[in-house]
């Protein structure tokens, strides 16, 4: 009797402690430079309409922007009518709420077979997701994509699942609030059915063919993806434009998330701790190796060596596989003590990271002091740098560039580059562009480059950001 009291807590339990993790994962928002452009663009988006011209650049001004984000702009700033200053908290735990719910309410029962396992699991999804909290439409996406593998996996398991009925609509929102990334739904549709289509035993591994059914359920939504991505305020130029950024080598290789994975960067050791925790999982299960399963692996992984902003995408793929082959373990009268003490200290820490983040602060690199100065010089053709962009933005500053690189690219990005980290001679570069005023960061070449000019005087300096202005004779 005590024995089955006792299973009967441990999926109470279990389930708090999800949704304690959860809370707690969201209360780690952070606000990094896009955010500010994003809200400044919501914020446009609310009053006029969706924007498909740059309007925060004085150099681009005018030029097509594909703002493949514009929806989630608009709820940002939906968010910020409603709840005001604490809107990027509600959005994130809103965003985590919602991926963990999607992510672990599938795989629940399969989760609880061995609670150290799934623990040690959780610590993963700590460390892989831990930079990701932050008020920026990825935070959606990954819901989406994990909507995505559950229908697909699910028809998988049960011919009769109708899961993936709603994929469409879901790619139809994910192309309008990142659709960067929405072609993912098809790409993955494409997987499933080409996967589908073997049936063999080769050593560990072993393929189910899947039936007639199931590939023409698989192959409509596939198709009907196709034409989701497509229904957007830029239309056909959506489905071509991940694959256009894709080949930006110059933004790939100068954007920190956009870096591929390496063994020299310490922090991407935890990549690489994590795929080799999946690999030897399935390697040392007692069960065979699903073709599926390997196919999709294969696939996720490709992306996170390929770029570490993909590294989540593994942890939700594998999040609907990998408890399969796990072996499952015995519960003792300790389970859900533990469970339920977990529970508390995620809540304790939730109200420590609380009181340090409320009130959340609006000022990444630039304080008020650098915005006042600014604000009464008025420059017209402003040089600053990368990080600065979307804070000048969200003051209503125009830019010469800012984290839409994909918009910079063909224009200005790579002189920039050139001149910041004086790459080449900048008196060309600066003639060119005719800069009124630099805003820098104190170590970069450019500023050494401007100290040692007479025709350019340092006329604000806190910390590491300097202002220059062009003397004018």
């Amino acid at each position: 009797m005590k024995k089955n009291l006792m299973n009967k807590k441990n999926p109470f339990f279990f389930s708090l402690l999800l949704i304690s993790f959860a809370v707690f994962m969201g209360f780690l928002i952070r606000l990094d430079p896009d955010y500010f452009w994003h809200i400044k663009a919501g914020e446009v988006i609310f009053h006029n309409g969706v924007l498909t011209k740059d309007i925060f650049s004085w150099f681009v001004s005018g030029q097509y922007w594909m703002s493949h984000e514009w929806l989630f702009e608009w709820i940002l700033y939906g968010l910020k009518h409603l709840f005001g200053s604490i809107h990027p908290l509600v959005y994130s735990l809103l965003g985590m709420g919602l991926l963990s719910f999607i992510l672990f309410y599938p795989n629940l029962e399969e989760m609880q077979k061995n609670i150290p396992y799934t623990l040690l699991y959780l610590i993963f999804f700590f460390v892989l997701f831990v930079g990701c909290v932050q008020a920026r439409p990825h935070l959606i996406s990954y819901s989406f994509l994990a909507y995505t593998i559950w229908s697909l996996s699910d028809l998988y398991k049960n011919e009769e699942s109708k899961k993936i009925y709603f994929l469409p609509v879901v790619t139809l929102l994910w192309a309008n609030i990142h659709g960067g990334s929405s072609n993912l739904s098809y790409l993955l549709c494409f997987l499933f059915l080409f996967g589908g289509l073997f049936s063999f035993q080769f050593k560990k591994i072993e393929a189910k063919k899947m039936n007639k059914k199931k590939r023409k359920k698989i192959f409509l939504v596939m198709i009907l993806c196709m034409f989701a991505v497509c229904i957007n305020p830029h239309g056909f130029k959506m489905f071509l434009y991940p694959y256009q950024n894709m080949m930006d080598t110059t933004m790939i290789h100068n954007i920190s998330e956009w870096r591929s994975t390496s063994l020299n960067e310490g922090y991407h050791l935890f990549y690489y701790a994590f795929l080799l925790f999946v690999i030897f999982t399935m390697l040392f299960s007692e069960k065979k190796i699903q073709w599926m399963d390997f196919l999709l692996l294969g696939f996720v992984s490709y992306l996170g060596l390929k770029s570490i902003r993909f590294w989540p995408f593994i942890y939700i793929a594998m999040t609907y596989l990998i408890f399969h082959y796990v072996k499952p373990r015995k519960m003792d009268h300790g389970t859900s003590f533990c469970l339920g003490a977990l529970s508390i200290v995620l809540v304790s820490l939730t109200v420590l990271f609380g009181k340090a983040l409320l009130p959340i602060s609006y000022q990444l690199n630039l304080d008020s002091s650098i915005v006042e100065v600014l604000e009464k010089e008025k420059p017209e053709r402003l040089f600053n740098m990368y990080d600065f962009g979307g804070e000048l933005i969200y003051h209503d500053i125009p830019v010469f560039i800012d984290g839409r690189a994909d918009l910079y690219g063909k224009y200005n990005y790579k002189d920039y580059l050139d001149l910041s980290m004086l790459q080449k001679d900048p008196v060309p570069l600066i003639q060119k562009y005719d800069f009124d005023y630099f805003l820098v960061k104190k170590d970069y070449p450019i500023t050494f480059y401007l100290k040692n000019q007479d025709e350019y005087e340092c006329i604000y300096q806190k910390k590491e950001i300097l202002l220059y202005k062009k003397i004018v004779n």
